[in-house]
C-alpha cells in the first residue's frame, strides 16, 4: 500500500473499474433518477435507474483515465452552469503558467461549485485541473467518494476526534500537498477554512497555513510556502442557493449557542448549490504570493488581503449593507445607486426583496449579514490600503 493510498484520488489505472462500480451502485442511480426526472423518479423509478445506467455506460464506454472522463463531464459541467447562473466570469486566469504546479486557497462558500468553478476555469485556459481537498464528513456514502475521487479529490479527515489522529492526519496530508506540488507537478485546490464561511466572513485559519509546513519541519516555514506558489482565489457569488438554510443555521446557532445537522442535510446542500440560482459569479486569481513571511499570523493577513479585495461586489451586496445594523461608520462605503446603472440595480432589488420575504423575520438580519460583510471587508482591506501609501 503507497502512503497515500488513504486519502489520495483514483489514478489512471483504477478509472475502468471505479466507474463500473459506480455505475452499478442502487443510491448513485437513485440519486441520477431524482435529479434527471424528479416527478416520475418516484413512481417510475423502477424503470428509469436501468434506463439511465444503460446510457451512461454507453457514455462513458472506453473511458481509461482521469483526463477522459474529465473531457466527458465537461458538458454537464457547462450545461449546469448556463442553468443555475447569469454568467461566470474570471480575473488572473491568465497568469497561469503551463508546467507550474500551484496551490489556490480559496474562501469557500459552496461544497461542490467552488473547486468546481476553480476548476472550470483552469480547464478552459488549457491547463492541467488541480487536485481537490474535500471533507470526509460529505464522503458517508461510497458512491458519493468514488465520484469524488475520480474528479481528483482527495480526502481530509475532519471526523476524528482523538489528538494524536488529528496530528497524524494532519502530517500525512501536509505530505501528501507538498509531493503532489513538489514531486507530482500537480496542482492543488484547498479551501482558506473548514467549512463553509456562512456569514459571508471570508477568513484564512492559521491551523491550515501550519498544516502546509508540518511535513518540512527542518525547513523554515516562509521558504517552503514559497516552493508552494501559493494562490489566493477568491469565489463571488451574486446570490447564494443555500443563503436561506445558512441564515436559519447562524439563527439557532445565536438563539440557542449551538446547532445539530440533520440527516441529509449535507446532501441537500449539495443539490442546492449545484442546481440553485446563483445570478453572476466571478472568480479572481490572485498573483502568486512570493514574499517571505515568517509565520502563519503575517501570511493569514497577506492572504485575506487578496482574498477580500478580490472579491466581487455585485449590487445586493450594497443594498444589504445599506439595512445593516452593525455597518461600519468609519468607512466609506456608496450606496448602490452610486455604483450601478439603474436597470442593473431594479433587478437586484427586486431579487433582494424576493429572498428577504422568503426568510422569517428573525432571520432576516442573518441574511442581511451573509451579503453585507463582503463589503465591509472589502472597504476596510481599500482603506488600511490608502493608510499605507
Amino acid at each position: 500500500m503507497g502512503e497515500f493510498d488513504a486519502i489520495r484520488p483514483y489514478d489512471d489505472a483504477e478509472v475502468p473499474a471505479v466507474l463500473a462500480r459506480l455505475l452499478s451502485d442502487p443510491a448513485f442511480l437513485d440519486l441520477l433518477t431524482r435529479y434527471r426526472f424528479p416527478r416520475a423518479a418516484g413512481a417510475f423509478g423502477w424503470l428509469l435507474k436501468p434506463l439511465i445506467a444503460r446510457r451512461l455506460r454507453q457514455q462513458f464506454a472506453g473511458v481509461t483515465c482521469v483526463s477522459t472522463l474529465q473531457d466527458k463531464v465537461e458538458h454537464y459541467v457547462d450545461r449546469t452552469i448556463d442553468q443555475a447562473t447569469d454568467g461566470v466570469t474570471y480575473t488572473g486566469v491568465e497568469q497561469l503558467k503551463s508546467g507550474t504546479p500551484y496551490l489556490f486557497l480559496a474562501n469557500h462558500r459552496d461544497i461542490v461549485m467552488d473547486p468546481a468553478f476553480v476548476n472550470y476555469a483552469v480547464y478552459h485556459a488549457g491547463l492541467p485541473t488541480p487536485r481537490i481537498a474535500i471533507g470526509d464528513n460529505l464522503l458517508q456514502k461510497p458512491f458519493v467518494s468514488d465520484m469524488m475521487r475520480l474528479n481528483k479529490s482527495f480526502i481530509v479527515h475532519r471526523s476524528l476526534t482523538g489528538r494524536r489522529e488529528k496530528l497524524a492526519a494532519f502530517q500525512l496530508l501536509s505530505a501528501y500537498i507538498n509531493h503532489s506540488i513538489r514531486h507530482d507537478g500537480a496542482s492543488i485546490w484547498i479551501a482558506q477554512a473548514e467549512g463553509r464561511a456562512k456569514d459571508g466572513d471570508d477568513r484564512t485559519d492559521s491551523a491550515i497555513l501550519k498544516m502546509f509546513h508540518m511535513s518540512r519541519k527542518d525547513e523554515p516555514f516562509g521558504a517552503v510556502i514559497q516552493s508552494l506558489n501559493l494562490i489566493p482565489v477568491s469565489i463571488s457569488y451574486e446570490y447564494d442557493p443555500c443563503d436561506q438554510a445558512k441564515a436559519r443555521e447562524l439563527y439557532i446557532r445565536a438563539t440557542s449557542g449551538t446547532y445539530s445537522k440533520m440527516p441529509g442535510e449535507d446532501d441537500n446542500s449539495i443539490a442546492l448549490g449545484i442546481t440553485g440560482y446563483k445570478g453572476r459569479v466571478h472568480i479572481h486569481f490572485a498573483p502568486p504570493l512570493t514574499t517571505y513571511h515568517d509565520d502563519t499570523k503575517q501570511l493569514a493577513q497577506a492572504i485575506d488581503q487578496q482574498i477580500l479585495g478580490g472579491y466581487r461586489l455585485f449590487p445586493v451586496h450594497y443594498l444589504a449593507y445599506a439595512m445593516w445594523a452593525d455597518k461600519d461608520a468609519a468607512l466609506q462605503v456608496p450606496g448602490a445607486e452610486a455604483v450601478f446603472p439603474a436597470a442593473e440595480l431594479a433587478k437586484a432589488q427586486a431579487e433582494w426583496q424576493r429572498r428577504l420575504d422568503a426568510c422569517p423575520v428573525e432571520q432576516q438580519p442573518y441574511l442581511v449579514l451573509q451579503y453585507a460583510t463582503p463589503v465591509r471587508n472589502q472597504y476596510q482591506v481599500k482603506r488600511a490600503a490608502e493608510l499605507n501609501r
